[in-house]
């Protein structure tokens, strides 16, 4: 009983923390690159709170106080930097507000509560001693952009880590499997001409094939958790006057794909098909994925928090290690106008994210 008032006390005093800094960090403008206010703001708190840390440009890395290089280490990550607010808002993006139970503002769903949700966390077991694993909580910057001056930058500095928590809005669902992103840019090559002559050699009637493969192909591999891979055709470009027929047509795939494929094998499977240049934007972004016998997902499951396949992209894309995702607040609202998260999913996500580091560093 004793125990559960002390969690008590401590979940509305973090709450109440947590809900005042989420009002102060909507305030600030943290565009992906232009985050460096924001992270002066909240490397004032972490100095103000008494946390150690290191700032590698607009990436904030603290570690808990009685680090042992022995010993593994979890990570507890979440980005500073937002998306533009889209043209539908109804009110100013940064004028944060609590509104019936709602904080509203750009950011506080995506993903400023998870990031102080997870700092508030941190704190609790930074002065801890005898823990089975070391804590770092870093705040990133470009994760909206899949930026190299972001949680790549600071990879190297955080040791051995043996598992990674990224705080997204999972609605505290833990995230086991996330989709990689291949983006290709295709181009089809025909001969151009006077659209008043018969012509064989228009580049779009010979991109129409290739895209009607786009559309309909699908690889034979299934993931047990995210399912099939899926493309879409997201940009396509031909021509420049109603009286040329063009010699160029260009298009762009977007392609998010599971575990069982490599980039390199799906450009290798799309080659073998189609007749258009292939070209990718980049590798980098890569399906995440741990084994269900994980500990990580049986301490889940043991905790009542279930588990699913993200098609969502994070940061986890660029991490060469074992990593959930998870967070308060829906995935859905995410880049939408008016964005909020309710003070209810705040309290969960601090109480859930404590209960499950607790039992993980025991």
């Amino acid at each position: 009983m004793k125990t559960n008032m002390l969690e008590q006390d401590w979940s509305a005093k973090a709450l109440q923390t947590v809900t005042e800094n989420l009002l102060e960090l909507i305030r600030i403008p943290s565009f992906s690159r232009e985050e460096t206010c924001a992270t002066d703001w909240l490397a004032a708190k972490m100095s103000s709170d008494g946390i150690a840390f290191e700032r590698i440009q607009n990436n904030l890395i603290a570690t808990n106080r009685h680090f042992d290089s022995a010993k593994g280490t979890i990570l507890l990550n979440s980005h500073i930097d937002t998306v533009k607010p889209n043209a539908g808002y109804t009110r100013d993006p940064f004028g944060s507000a609590l509104e019936e139970g709602k904080i509203i503002g750009l950011g506080s769903n995506d993903a400023g509560g998870a990031l102080l949700c997870l700092y508030e966390v941190f704190k609790c077991f930074y002065d801890s001693e005898n823990l089975s694993h070391n804590v770092i909580f870093a705040a990133t910057a470009e994760e909206e952009i899949s930026g190299k001056d972001g949680i790549e930058l600071v990879l190297n500095q955080l040791g051995d880590i043996v598992f990674a928590i990224v705080g997204e809005p999972t609605e505290m669902k833990m995230a086991i499997a996330e989709k990689g992103l291949l983006v290709i840019d295709c181009t089809t090559s025909g001969k151009g001409g006077h659209a008043a002559h018969a012509a064989t050699g228009n580049a779009i009637y010979h991109a129409l094939e290739d895209l009607a493969w786009f559309k309909e192909f699908k690889f034979p591999s299934i993931s047990g958790v995210l399912g099939p891979v899926l493309m879409n055709v997201t940009t396509i470009n031909s021509g420049t006057q109603h009286n040329i027929i063009p010699a160029l047509c260009k298009f762009t795939v977007d392609i998010r794909f599971h575990e069982g494929y490599t980039h390199e094998t799906l450009l290798e499977i799309i080659r073998s098909h189609v007749t258009c240049e292939v070209i990718p934007r980049s590798t980098r972004l890569s399906p995440s994925f741990i084994p269900g016998d994980h500990k990580l997902i049986e301490l889940a499951h043991s905790l009542g928090i279930s588990t699913y396949g993200s098609p969502t992209l994070s940061d986890q894309a660029l991490m060469p290690f074992d990593s959930v995702k998870m967070g308060p607040g829906k995935s859905e609202r995410s880049h939408t106008a008016d964005e909020f998260i309710t003070i209810e999913e705040l309290r969960d996500g601090l109480v859930i994210y404590k209960n499950l580091l607790t039992h993980a560093l025991k």
